[in-house]
């Protein structure tokens, strides 16, 4: 099996890792919000707000702009569509697997040795 480099995904569940950043990112599902919105509902400091946000963008999820003297965020859809595929293929692997063994299980015949029914 050939693996990918996973250096990006790891970049977002480990940014995803905190609560206030995932509040953050649910918050930025809704549209746009200013740091100063996005901190309103956080008990931290603007400076820690900001520090958050770094790594929520070194992990390419949010991107922000400057204009004048507020900041704008914006969430990376792609950045969550990469997320949501890994995912994805992970459960779509192991729903597989589980079918497979139901499938199994139905063709197995079970011992009456074992108190199941002949």
């Amino acid at each position: 099996m050939l693996y990918q480099s996973t250096a990006p995904l790891d970049l977002m569940f480990q940014a995803l890792a905190d609560p206030g950043r995932r509040l953050m990112v649910e918050r930025l599902c809704h549209g746009p919000a200013s740091v100063s919105e996005l901190a309103k509902p956080l008990e931290m400091t603007l400076s820690a707000v900001m520090q958050h946000l770094a790594v929520l963008e070194t992990s390419g999820l949010v991107r922000s702009e400057k204009a004048g003297r507020v900041r704008t965020c914006r969430i990376e859809a792609a950045a969550l569509r990469t997320a949501e595929s890994w995912i994805g293929d992970r459960r779509t692997l192991w729903e597989r697997r589980l079918d497979r063994l139901g499938d199994f299980l139905d063709e197995t015949p079970e011992d009456p040795k074992q108190g199941g029914t002949p």
